[in-house]
């Protein structure tokens, strides 16, 4: 049941490269969230995630929520091209659609996957680790803290995974090289 009074609003956009060396690249989008919805901890939110994230996050959905039919993520292209301004607005598109959908079923928006997802700055494996309660920290205190929102400039992951932890939790919890994406 959702309130006729609640809103989530979702967008993705502000597609960007990344060159991780001399031959791989990829691309990350924005994901901006405004809500009234109690489901949320924070009201607005924007994270830069990347396609495979969303895979990642389709299958986690899918796990926990063995009922539901997912809604489908655009397909992966192996000739995906940023440069092409149709498979970009394409790929935007579908992805929006995708969360459109999830976060129209009440189960799924007590995935804390989805949240920490659509609200921290955490990398996956930190995500993996929250959610199962192997960090020092909850779902809420990760989000409530995280530095993500509409003005926020993001850092890389991997270091900002790590400095975040130092910062807000201490430098007791060792970070190991499997826990970074």
């Amino acid at each position: 049941y959702v309130n006729k009074d609640e809103f989530v609003g979702i967008c993705v956009q502000d597609p960007r490269l990344h060159k991780d060396d001399h031959w791989h690249t990829h691309v990350d989008y924005e994901i901006c969230l405004h809500t009234n919805s109690m489901c949320f901890r924070k009201k607005t939110s924007c994270v830069r995630r990347r396609y495979s994230e969303f895979v990642w996050l389709r299958h986690c959905l899918a796990q926990n929520g063995l009922m539901i039919e997912l809604p489908k993520l655009p397909p992966w292209n192996p000739f995906f091209c940023l440069k092409n301004r149709q498979q970009v607005d394409q790929r935007m598109k579908g992805l929006q659609e995708f969360l459109e959908i999830v976060l129209q079923n009440p189960l799924l928006l007590s995935d804390s996957h989805l949240h920490l997802f659509l609200q921290s700055d955490l990398s996956i494996s930190r995500i993996e680790r929250c959610a199962l309660g192997k960090t020092r920290y909850t779902v809420a205190e990760a989000i409530q803290r995280s530095r993500c929102g509409y003005a926020a400039s993001l850092e890389d992951k991997t270091s900002f995974d790590s400095d975040y932890e130092r910062l807000v939790f201490g430098s007791h919890e060792h970070v190991s090289d499997s826990d970074v994406d």
